[in-house]
């Protein structure tokens, strides 16, 4: 990639080119976000309790619209996604 970009030469003067990736633990903030995700395991923390609390770790079981469900110990959760505080993957490493 950088030989490419020293031929076209988009940026003028010295550069330095730095590739990054979220990770693992993907940060999950948009419907956008979950949808590719439906199936992988999923850590969610809530702001407001929901169903009497407010972490869930388990498998993203749909996502659409404004709300996410995710199944724990065989329960499918509903969650809304504007209530979400913090959300990532959570592989099995």
């Amino acid at each position: 990639m950088s030989a490419l970009l020293d031929v076209e030469d988009p940026v003028p003067g010295q550069y330095t080119l730095e590739v990054s990736s979220p990770g693992l633990e993907r940060p999950l903030r948009t419907p956008e976000h979950f949808a590719p995700y439906a199936g992988e395991k999923v850590f969610i923390e809530m702001a407001q309790p929901v169903e009497g609390r407010r972490r869930f770790q388990g498998v993203l079981a749909a996502a659409g619209g404004r709300t996410i469900e995710v199944e724990v110990d065989g329960r499918r959760h509903v969650l809304p996604i504007d209530g979400i505080r913090k959300a990532h993957l959570a592989p099995d490493i």
